[in-house]
Formats: C-alpha cells, sequence, structure tokens
C-alpha cells in the first residue's frame, strides 16, 4: 500500500480550503467568489435609513398646524353667515349714532309700521334709522317704551328690540293659540305698559305679564270660565289697569272687570311679594308654566 506523504496531504487540505473560500483554484471557487463580490456590492447600493435632519422640523409642523386652523376658522364662519335667523328676524340699521340728529331723546326715534316692518324714523328728517322685518310675517301693533320697542307679529309673537339704535333683538315671546283671533280682531289694547317696567300681553284666555328689560315672566292671569277678557276695552287708572271680563252667567257688575297693576291682580289688603316684586309670580291654575318662547323658524 502507498503511502502518502504528509506534505501533500497539507498542500491538498490547503488548496481545498481556498478553493472553498472563493479566493483561488478552479472554475468553481471562481463563482464562489463573484458571488460574494455581488453581494457585498449589493450591500453597498442599499439605500440608507432616513436620519432625523431629513424630516420635517418643528417650524414646518407649526406653519401646518397654523393652516389647517385658518381653514377650520373660515369654514366655521361661513356656515355662521349662511345659517337662517332665528324667528325670520331682519333687522338693519340704517344710521350711525353720530348720525342722528342732536336733539332726538336719548331713549330712542318715533316707532311706525310700514311696508310690512317696524320702523324707527327720524322727526327731521323723516328717514328711516333702523327697519326691523319677520320673514312672511305682519306686525300689527308696536308699543314704545323707554329704550324698547316692543312690536306684536300676527303669529301671535312678541319681541323687544333695542330702540335707540336697532342693533339687537333682545327677546322673543309667543302667545299660543292667538294667530287666527290676532287675524281676525286685531291687536288693538294687547300690548299695555305697567308701572314697574312690567308689559301686560292681553288675549280673550289669559292675562300675561313680562318684564320688559329680559322678558322674564312675572305673573299669569287665566280667565274665568264663560268669561273673556276684552283688551280693547281696557282702560288705564293711575298704576292700575282696568280689564274689560264679561261674564254671561255672572250678575254682579263688578265681576266684569278686574284691575291689574305691575305685581298681578288688585285686591283689597294685598301685601306687596316677599321679594319685592323682582322674582315671578304664578296663578294658582299654572303654578309653573315656565317662559313661552316660540320655536326658531
Amino acid at each position: 500500500m502507498a503511502t502518502v506523504p504528509v506534505e501533500a496531504t497539507r498542500s491538498a487540505r490547503t488548496d481545498g480550503t481556498a478553493r472553498n473560500d472563493g479566493t483561488a483554484g478552479t472554475d468553481g471557487s471562481v463563482r464562489a467568489g463573484t458571488t460574494g463580490s455581488a453581494r457585498a456590492a449589493g450591500s453597498a447600493w442599499t439605500s440608507p435609513r432616513p436620519s432625523w435632519s431629513t424630516r420635517p422640523g418643528r417650524r414646518s409642523r407649526r406653519t401646518v398646524r397654523a393652516l389647517l386652523g385658518g381653514a377650520v376658522a373660515v369654514l366655521v364662519a361661513v356656515a355662521h353667515q349662511s345659517r337662517p335667523a332665528p324667528y325670520g328676524d331682519r333687522l338693519v340699521p340704517h344710521a350711525r349714532a353720530e348720525e342722528r340728529a342732536p336733539g332726538a331723546p336719548s331713549s330712542g326715534a318715533p316707532l311706525r309700521t310700514a311696508r310690512g316692518a317696524v320702523e324707527a324714523y327720524d322727526t327731521a328728517t323723516g328717514r328711516a334709522r333702523w327697519t326691523y322685518a319677520r320673514e312672511g310675517r305682519r306686525p300689527l301693533a308696536v308699543l314704545p317704551a323707554r329704550g324698547h320697542a316692543i312690536a306684536l307679529w300676527d303669529d301671535g309673537l312678541v319681541t323687544d328690540i333695542t330702540r335707540r339704535d336697532g342693533s339687537a333683538v333682545r327677546w322673543h315671546r309667543a302667545l299660543p293659540g292667538t294667530a287666527r283671533w290676532l287675524t281676525e280682531h286685531g291687536a288693538g289694547g294687547v300690548l299695555r305698559l305697567l308701572d314697574g317696567g312690567v308689559l301686560a300681553v292681553i288675549t280673550p284666555e289669559r292675562v300675561v305679564a313680562y318684564r320688559v328689560a329680559d322678558g322674564g315672566l312675572r305673573w299669569i292671569l287665566p280667565t274665568r270660565p264663560g268669561c273673556r277678557f276684552v283688551p280693547a276695552r281696557a282702560v288705564r287708572h293711575g298704576a292700575v289697569l282696568l280689564i274689560a271680563r264679561p261674564c254671561p252667567a255672572e250678575d254682579r257688575w263688578t265681576a266684569g272687570l278686574v284691575a291689574v297693576d305691575g305685581l298681578g291682580v288688585v285686591t283689597p289688603h294685598r301685601a306687596p311679594p316677599p321679594d319685592g316684586g323682582r322674582g315671578e309670580r304664578h296663578s294658582a291654575e299654572h303654578p309653573r308654566p315656565g317662559k313661552v318662547v316660540a320655536p326658531p323658524r
């Protein structure tokens, strides 16, 4: 048996290792070396990770947020302007305070109803200072008060406007079930001012009193069964308002009249309310009626 020298065995192992590493040897070893070079080249062309320096800075983010906030504000403003006015209100001031006559009273200009609207006009020029209308509605009466213009409309709505400059509609109050009656009988005597800054609204079924300042409910007086109030036959006597209330079933003439003032029904030995008349008072029939407000259109 032939013996292989140790040096030859070491050379063969060395050559095989060299071929397997792809550094030298046959074609197979060359291909192995080429594959390794390709991998190295591929890793060299790989896209690098984005660094923090390539991302938007704080200033860019703030600019984007500011633009988005501005766009939202514009959209909200446009939506608010396009929203219809509540109750169909159309209040148009025609002159600024400095343009008005110097001798005009501080409480406001004279009032009138014209062309389906309430107008405050200048006595010297006859021009309108402001105009207040409601879409599809007609004013039946207007009552001047100190700093206020109170109007009654054909749908049974009572409104209060800032009389001096027509800058705002202060409040709206509804009279349920009166639209047909107002159309047939008119609004004569329905709106009456009482002492203490109280407005009495007289309808056949009841008398309702509101604070002129804010429209707050003061008291309610319902009529008796079989009786009806007659607003056109109400008469002011000092601080008391006498309202006709015909009652066919009653023989006493006193049953056909009722006296009211800013505190309610006038009766003998009546004591003032504990709050001095500043709070609300309600009838026994309607212990807590609350404020009757018309729904917005």
